[in-house]
């Protein structure tokens, strides 16, 4: 964990609360290719119309069979060709930029003017937002690069998905974003800062299929303590149908999917019964709890949230066995988990006592008691949050959690808990 450059955080989500002067910061394009010298040329022209001029503008050749040509000025990183390889493309050309505010376009998707000017504002007052703009497509074939795009792509507009644009409505332009909303942000119309991409770790380079690795960089920004926006009025045309509207080899589709629930921990997008991909909800059980204590509460947590992880110490778990969900508490906390329990005394309860913990937090509160001080549930995206700006503010503790789970009492036997007598 680094600290901030520059800039200020605002609590839960409140991107709206970003002050509206902020110091302007050095921004550098990274334009994503693979042999499209007509749409990368349009691209590159109506970058060049910007009313914000980009300090820079690399273009990442994901192995083209030619180099693509660019113009002066333009950098060019390329590498070679071992498929479909964006996300590794993406990271080489942010690797070769020196601004501080970065800007990501693909190739066949062409800003409009105001573009680059609208999806920095954030970032240059939020360093940790991640913006995504608003993609259009429209038929561009045939048209000449050099025509401003914003005049020639609307009398020639196809579709925009339907599902992407009420999810941006329905959470006033993801200003009420939720630890799901990473499926709604797109690599190729997308702003940070380079601090902040660097913070995440950039695009994860496994990603050898289309499509995927723009979610799973989302979901790792957010459980960081990041913040997500849309910016509506920052368009950029894509020339062609969404993915969502052309045939897509069915192979193709399930590694992309398999992919993002193998490294996502939030509720659509990661496994709902298999033992796979990072847990959501993290459980740390005290050192002192006895052996009865320990064993029905754990029991009784899995058994209610069987992909949740709890950390044990040494005697504990030598106590539980082998379980896959059951770990050393000398393990850290996966930085992709959401929540964490700190349980500090036995807790017991069914089902639907303990799903209670999924609505226990708003995104605006990082810790609240549950089971009269048994235990503590946190967030641990807004305490990562408060820890880099040392603000105890940014994650303030809520009132107590009302849930049915009860503290453990001596009355309740392993044998009670199983037989579901005696309180338990």
């Amino acid at each position: 964990m680094t600290a901030p450059p520059w800039g200020t955080s605002v609590p839960g989500n409140r991107w709206d609360l970003a002050p509206s002067a902020a110091a302007r910061r050095t921004v550098s394009v990274v334009v994503a290719h693979y042999e499209q010298q007509d749409e990368l040329d349009r691209t590159l022209a109506a970058l060049s119309r910007q009313t914000r001029v980009p300090d820079e503008v690399v273009v990442a050749d994901d192995g083209s069979r030619q180099a693509p040509v660019v113009p002066p000025g333009v950098r060019l990183v390329r590498q070679d060709d071992r498929g479909f390889r964006a996300a590794a493309a993406r990271n080489l050309g942010v690797g070769a930029t020196s601004g501080e505010v970065l800007v990501l376009l693909d190739a066949d998707t062409a800003p409009e003017p105001e573009f680059v000017e609208r999806m920095v504002a954030l970032p240059e007052a939020l360093p940790e937002a991640l913006v995504v703009g608003r993609r259009r497509h429209a038929d561009l074939a045939g048209s000449d690069p050099s025509d401003p795009v914003e005049r020639v792509a609307p009398p020639l507009e196809l579709p925009e998905p339907d599902w992407l644009r009420s999810a941006y409505v329905d959470s006033r332009d993801l200003l009420d974003a939720d630890a799901t909303s990473h499926r709604f942000v797109i690599s190729a119309v997308l702003a940070c800062s380079r601090w902040w991409y660097d913070e995440v770790g950039g695009f994860d380079e496994d990603f050898r299929a289309y499509g995927g690795e723009d979610w799973e960089l989302a979901h790792r920004s957010w459980a960081a303590g990041g913040l997500v926006a849309h910016r509506p009025d920052a368009v950029a045309w894509h020339d062609g149908p969404d993915a969502g509207a052309r045939d897509r080899d069915p192979g193709s589709r399930l590694a992309e999917t398999v992919g993002v629930a193998d490294r996502t921990s939030a509720t659509g997008t990661t496994w709902r019964g298999l033992a796979r991909g990072p847990a959501d909800l993290v459980v740390t059980c005290a050192p002192d709890l006895e052996d009865t204590e320990l064993l029905v509460t754990v029991d009784s947590l899995l058994a209610a949230l069987p992909r949740a992880v709890v950390r044990l110490g040494d005697a504990h778990l030598a106590l539980v066995g082998p379980d896959p969900r059951v770990v050393s508490s000398a393990e850290p906390v996966p930085a992709t988990a959401l929540r964490h329990l700190d349980v500090r005394r036995g807790v017991t309860g069914d089902a639907a006592a303990w799903a209670a913990l999924a609505a226990g937090l708003d995104g605006r509160t990082g810790c609240r008691t549950v089971a009269d001080g048994c235990a503590e549930l946190q967030d641990l995206r807004l305490l990562r949050r408060a820890a880099r700006w040392g603000r105890a503010d940014l994650a303030p503790q809520g009132g107590p959690l009302e849930t049915r789970l009860r503290p453990w009492t001596p009355d309740v036997t392993l044998a009670a808990w199983f037989g579901g007598w005696a309180g338990a």
